[in-house]
């Protein structure tokens, strides 16, 4: 089931290629928040490494940043891989398959809005965590629990399923590495709002991030759903929050 479920994501991300920059608002502001941060430790050169890099929104911000220093981009999809310039260095890699045996031990693995697409998030993050180098640095951005109370809301009160992905809670992340290790730890709450709650959802779908492991609603439950959606302010117009964890932890 869960090669199944691996593999429909995969697909999605696929076919999501060549849209995904024009709809990823939220992920090219949370990419380059994370690379930001990133710019405020000593984070020594050497082999930094993008896990799941898409068509690359953090190597690109990381390189930016820190230009004399190359991020290798490494995706489970073909067709993101293809997307960055022939210069780039690419790793087409599942990262269900644990990390690739690289000749050194990575001294930064960055990662943003991928872990949670990953079989046992938690198991993972405390593989990239073994697999560091002394001094080396985990920078990570992850949409968790708390994430789309409006969403849950119209669903509880439609009587029907909330088809959302299931993300990981705060609390099982950080309890797989060691406290004095995480050095930098903020959960950001960001609102999306429009007219209608079809133009929040629709992005995800444009960015191949509509896979869910939930049956699926039918047109005529959708509808029902999306007319119980909240209505968040006085222009009614609706949201779609989203909670975002960013941690920086170092081995």
């Amino acid at each position: 089931m869960q090669k199944i479920w691996s593999s429909q994501v995969n697909k999605n991300f696929n076919e999501a290629a060549l849209s995904y920059d024009e709809s990823a608002s939220i992920q090219k502001s949370t990419a380059l928040k994370l690379a930001k941060i990133c710019s405020h430790h000593s984070i020594k050169h050497g082999l930094w490494v993008d896990l799941g890099s898409g068509t690359g929104l953090l190597a690109k911000s990381l390189e930016d940043i820190h230009p004399n220093q190359y991020v290798v981009r490494l995706d489970n999809s073909k067709k993101m891989i293809d997307q960055h310039s022939e210069k780039s260095v690419k790793q087409l890699w599942d990262l269900n398959n644990g990390l690739p045996k690289w000749s050194k031990k990575p001294n930064l693995l960055a990662s943003s809005f991928v872990l949670h697409w990953l079989d046992n998030p938690q198991k993972k993050l405390e593989e990239w965590f073994n697999s560091l180098s002394l001094d080396g640095w985990i920078a990570l951005a992850i949409p968790i629990q708390g994430s789309f109370p409006e969403w849950y809301e119209a669903a509880e009160k439609a009587n029907l399923i909330c088809t959302a992905l299931d993300l990981p809670s705060y609390d099982s992340l950080i309890r797989v590495v060691p406290k004095q290790s995480i050095l930098y730890d903020k959960i950001e709450v960001i609102k999306q709002t429009a007219k209608k709650a079809t133009s929040l959802l629709k992005p995800m779908v444009k960015v191949g991030a509509q896979s869910s492991q939930k049956e699926q609603l039918s047109v005529s439950d959708w509808r029902h759903l999306l007319s119980f959606w909240p209505i968040s302010n006085k222009d009614q117009q609706v949201s779609l929050s989203w909670s975002i964890q960013f941690l920086l932890i170092k081995r």
